[in-house]
């Protein structure tokens, strides 16, 4: 799906669905997963290739995987390896003193946008974001995605490399933006060799919906790696 001749803000209502059904993917696998499951295939109706196929493959792996076991794949894969975390924020800033202006930028663009921070994740966390620009400002979230694509391209190396069942949404996540400039993909290439920038600071994590972080198959994950 290329995007050569789109205006930088431009937004489609396929753009749209996709975000929306890749955070419901994206999400923690809790009882009502079987539930944004039979959501997503809605929406694949609605959307072409190869954004659609690249989400079925998604939805298609967690179909087939019980509940627990689902639970467990997520938290290993998200809250125990930093290179696939979903906060966005953590490969432009780290844990640095910088992570918290970082995310405050979010909480400005729900707020111009005429919502409250959701509560229960923090604002940079990635399924938050798609639902926002799904949902209630598609060019202010398109524009937090394109300035967050580095990070987005991060992740989906992360999950592709280890053959993550996440990483066909993220891909889909990744056919809505521009194409990445050599400068992103380099800047991307020495983040996945190096890792954010380091400076061990302790952050109060800001609170969202979609769905709550949780405690999982007998583990805490509310300090998960970000």
């Amino acid at each position: 799906m290329k995007l050569l001749g789109r205006k930088p803000d431009s937004v489609t209502l396929t753009d749209r669905l996709v975000w929306q059904a890749a955070s419901l993917l994206l999400c923690y696998p809790d009882d009502r997963c079987f539930e944004r499951l039979h959501t997503v295939d809605e929406l694949l109706g609605h959307i072409g290739d190869p954004a659609a196929s690249l989400l079925g493959h998604t939805a298609a792996a967690l179909r087939r995987t019980d509940p627990t076991s689902a639970a467990a794949r997520y938290v290993e894969t998200f809250d125990m390896r930093r290179s696939s975390t979903m906060y966005l924020t953590y490969w432009t800033a780290g844990d640095t003193r910088n992570r918290g202006q970082h995310m405050l930028a979010f909480n400005a663009a729900y707020r111009e946008a005429g919502v409250p921070p959701p509560c229960g994740e923090a604002p940079d966390y990635l399924p938050v974001v798609l639902e926002f620009a799904a949902t209630v400002d598609p060019v202010g979230g398109r524009r937090l995605l394109v300035e967050h694509r580095v990070p987005i391209d991060v992740l989906y190396t992360s999950l592709n490399d280890t053959d993550s069942p996440y990483a066909p949404a993220v891909a889909a996540v990744r056919t809505t933006l521009p194409h990445p400039t050599d400068r992103e993909t380099q800047r991307a290439q020495r983040l996945a060799e190096a890792g954010p920038p380091a400076e061990a600071v302790g952050l109060e994590p800001f609170t969202l919906t979609v769905p709550p972080r949780r405690t999982a198959v007998g583990l805490d994950t509310t300090e998960g790696a970000r």
